[in-house]
């Protein structure tokens, strides 16, 4: 347990720097009457008139000058299947190809957007937090886009800092106190422009707005400054008109990545490390560890083996006492201000957080997001399938068999059980897919789209033997008159010299009959084939045959 004298020490200790960032799943919807999927949702953004997201030409994609070493760190971090997936084949990507030769992941980025000031709880005073960069991640073949919004301050107090990653990245609030206040998100959000003035501010606060949504819509509201941020993007709750329509996907919280440099991370109290590590917030008063340890013995006492990576935590290497933090939902990195290489935007530890940590965080997210896509496809054919209608069954059909097909496109291009060899690399990636259960996840979904493609497959198996069967009981029955018209090829009717109107005549009457002979014997041939059956059967009398014979037309027609 800590000490009153360290608790007063680490609450004292100012955050140096601070870098968060958000990142956002969100499933694509396609607008009523459009295609089914989105093959290529960016070509839609990048044609909407007034849209602020524009492609993002990066060292990757633009001139080659402005590829740099970390650029190159971040790429030789990655195994060879991944780099592929990040970063696609140079010349293809080049010439403008898509397919296996271009990324699979393109990027659109706003850059009207300068800075947000947020309020944490009513009476605080506000905060202003730079705009790094916002973009949209869209993938090929999955429809998912993905929110990445980068924010830093300076100089602020380590319960600021809490507070911050707990309440800032969420998409709606949870509830209201009795004064009407948003709970556990942030009081008050405002985006601003390059000369400060304000684009879009939330509307949390507006809790009727909220309540009558969700009545409606049975589907959670927006809070207004994430809508403004994902404009021309709409909700496809809303009612608002838009080609581009995305649906929650996840748990309001969006997952987050923290970046906080202190003068001492040495002096951080167990407490504050439980706090940053379970993004579980702050505040000045509080000194002793978090409900976590009272409530929850079991997490708590190996919270160091379960979640946090300490390779560095010691008093030595370029970048002393830094320590990682992984839960699934947070990637956390706690260091020293003071030196040198962990702030370098280069090559030090700022470079990895902002580069490879932050790729590996959004390959297990997305990895997850795509898995919760695919569960959710099958739910809603399963709503759609009214089994007394014809036209509803085929659609269920198409609907499944095209998500066994991108779900095996998915698993051979996007799902990694490892993504590099770097051992830091490796252990931090190993630590998210671990706590967001992706192994269970994947497998889960993988049953469940082999047990419904399996039972398509019966399906369809059982009904080409049906009509075997049909076809064997007209075949059989139909044997009887041919071999008794044809016996030594004779004709009952002598009318080869008949005129060809009389011919005709006989012609049509004995194809309507046979025709009308055929479809009587098709819709009696499940009852005709249990009397065939029965009619093998040595060990059924007479009578039972009999009997069975009748049942063809006591029977209703299948």
């Amino acid at each position: 347990m800590a000490t009153s004298v360290d608790a007063e020490a680490s609450a004292s200790q100012p955050v140096r720097h601070l870098r968060q960032i958000l990142l956002w799943p969100l499933r694509l919807i396609p607008p009523d009457g459009a295609a089914a999927r989105h093959a290529r949702p960016w070509e839609l953004l990048r044609d909407l008139p007034g849209s602020p997201w524009r492609e993002e030409v990066d060292e990757y994609t633009g001139d080659a000058t402005r590829f740099h070493e970390r650029h190159y760190n971040e790429f030789v971090s990655f195994l060879p299947y991944v780099q592929r997936f990040l970063y696609g084949e140079g010349r293809a990507r080049r010439d403008g190809a898509q397919g296996d030769g271009a990324s699979p992941m393109r990027v659109f980025r706003r850059h009207d957007v300068k800075a947000v000031r947020v309020v944490p709880r009513p009476g605080d005073a506000p905060l202003t937090l730079e705009v790094v960069h916002a973009d949209l991640y869209f993938f090929y073949d999955i429809d998912i886009v993905m929110l990445n919004l980068e924010v830093g301050i300076s100089d602020l107090s380590l319960a600021q800092a809490q507070d911050l990653l707990y309440r800032f990245g969420r998409g709606y609030p949870a509830g209201w106190d009795a004064e009407g206040t948003p709970l556990h998100g942030m009081h008050g959000v405002e985006w601003l422009g390059a000369d400060g003035q304000v684009l879009a501010r939330s509307d949390s606060g507006q809790r009727e707005a909220f309540l009558a949504h969700v009545a409606e819509h049975r589907a959670p509201r927006i809070a207004s400054h994430w809508a403004f941020m994902l404009q021309p993007l709409v909700s496809d709750h809303s009612g608002e008109p838009g080609l581009l329509r995305y649906r929650q996907i996840e748990y309001h919280r969006m997952p987050v990545m923290g970046f906080i440099a202190v003068d001492e991370p040495a002096r951080l109290t167990r407490g504050d490390f439980i706090r940053l590590g379970l993004v579980i917030g702050g505040s000045e008063a509080e000194t002793a560890l978090p409900y976590l340890e009272s409530t929850m013995q079991g997490r708590a006492t190996d919270f160091e083996q379960r979640f946090c990576y300490d390779r560095f935590w010691i008093d030595a290497g370029m970048a002393p006492r830094t320590r990682y933090l992984c839960s699934g939902h947070s990637l956390i990195v706690v260091g020293d201000a003071r030196s040198t290489f962990y702030n370098c935007r280069d090559r030090g530890v700022l470079a990895q957080f902002r580069h490879q940590h932050f790729l590996l965080f959004l390959i297990a997210h997305f990895q997850k997001a795509a898995l919760l896509m695919f569960s959710d496809t099958l739910v809603e054919a399963l709503k759609q399938l009214d089994i007394g209608q014809p036209s509803s069954v085929r659609r269920f059909k198409r609907a499944i068999r095209a998500s066994f097909e991108s779900f095996l496109r998915f698993t051979h291009r996007y799902w990694f059980h490892s993504v590099s060899d770097q051992a830091q690399v490796r252990a931090l990636f190993q630590m998210c897919s671990t706590h967001l259960g992706l192994d269970a996840l994947y497998a889960e979904v993988k049953e469940r789209i082999a047990d419904m493609n399996g039972y398509l497959d019966a399906d369809s198996l059982r009904r080409q033997a049906n009509t075997v069967v049909r076809l064997t009981v007209v075949t059989i029955l139909g044997l009887i008159g041919t071999v008794t018209t044809g016996f030594l090829g004779m004709n009952l009717l002598a009318e080869a010299d008949a005129p060809v109107s009389r011919k005709l005549w006989l012609f049509g009457i004995v194809f309507v009959a046979t025709t009308v002979l055929t479809f009587y014997t098709m819709a009696k041939s499940k009852g005709l084939s249990d009397f065939l059956d029965a009619l093998s059967d040595e060990r059924l009398s007479a009578w039972t045959k009999f009997k069975a014979l009748l049942a063809v037309w006591r029977r209703p027609v299948d």
